[in-house]
């Protein structure tokens, strides 16, 4: 099975290079996005921090508005960021040319949609989906042939080569999707809710997948979902809310419950030291707005004063 990274270097290699010193693939640093609708401005995210090592695979999730498609958005280069710092690779998206934009596009990152209809051709067949991207790309047809066979291969669809994606399951399209972004051997692949219209059975299957393709190519992959049960499939769940991460999730197994999955959530500090509290303890402090922050052992605890320090108190 072919290496990404071999495949690179046999190649001349790419502009997006992991920094060396810190093994960040991807670094976001203070990112906002503002939409302006005439004489509105909506701010989608609002200084948000995301590191992202190299080969890692993360899923982020949050309710709907959050900033999540906007961040998968900025990530693949369909949208510029307002401020901040957005590095991935080598590459930092806040000041790149729109030429420099469309190489990445089309070489440094595989995009999965939700919807099949935008990621597959409706009058090809699933290796010539698979191998246009390459073909766009200048790729030979013997090493096109061979790396749709390998993709196919790897998802388990090798019978399904000369099919057309009407006559594929529901499942089935999204693995041929996956191959399709895969195509041109990125190092990052984006995933915008990619088991959304599965059941639970394909969710799983799909998400297996992509975690196989991970650890075997070692392309780093960033997915948005709502699924509950990707946190076994990943290295780590990421929360957005209000446009910034506020608290990250790693799973572990327990061997003494049968080999059940343990999840542990821990939130967020930036390096400006700001951190967003859980939606339920957020709602303690909803009506002073003001919190009691103790730290012992270095422990630290958050909790509701005794009493409204903003009330005057009574004189005698």
């Amino acid at each position: 099975m072919t290496q990404f990274s071999e495949y690179r270097e046999n190649n001349g290699g790419y502009n997006g290079v992991a920094d060396p010193e810190t093994g960040l693939y991807i670094d976001c640093r203070d990112l906002f996005k503002i939409y302006k609708r005439a004489d509105l401005e909506v701010v989608a995210l609002r200084g948000l921090d995301l590191s992202v090592e190299e080969g890692e695979l993360i899923a982020v999730i949050g309710a709907s508005g959050s900033g999540k498609s906007t961040l998968l958005n900025i990530l693949a280069g369909l949208d510029r960021p307002s401020a901040g710092q957005v590095l991935v690779g080598s590459r930092d998206l806040l000041d790149v040319s729109d030429k420099d934009l469309v190489m990445y596009r089309r070489s440094e990152v595989g995009f999965v949609w939700q919807a099949t209809a935008r990621n597959l051709v409706p009058y090809l067949s699933v290796a010539d989906n698979i191998e246009l991207p390459m073909a766009l790309s200048g790729e030979p047809a013997k090493a096109r042939r061979a790396w749709s066979d390998e993709l196919l291969e790897s998802l388990g669809m090798a019978d399904k080569a000369k099919r057309l994606p009407y006559q594929l399951s529901g499942g089935e399209q999204q693995r041929a999707a996956i191959a399709v972004g895969l195509a041109n051997k990125p190092p990052l692949l984006l995933a915008d809710e990619p088991t959304g219209e599965l059941d639970t059975e394909n969710a799983d299957s799909i998400f297996g997948m992509i975690r196989g393709l991970n650890r075997s190519y070692g392309v780093t992959v960033v997915t948005v979902t709502h699924y509950a049960g990707v946190s076994q499939f990943v290295d780590r769940v990421v929360h957005i809310r209000d446009g910034r991460i506020g608290s990250e999730t790693f799973s572990h197994p327990d061997y003494r419950r049968d080999g059940g999955i343990v999840e542990d959530e821990y939130v967020v500090v930036d390096p400006a030291g700001r951190l967003q509290l859980p939606v339920e303890l957020t709602e303690r402090f909803r009506r002073g707005g003001l919190a009691k922050i103790q730290m012992e052992d270095g422990q630290i605890t958050i909790d509701a004063p005794d009493t409204n320090p903003r009330q005057p108190r009574s004189r005698s």
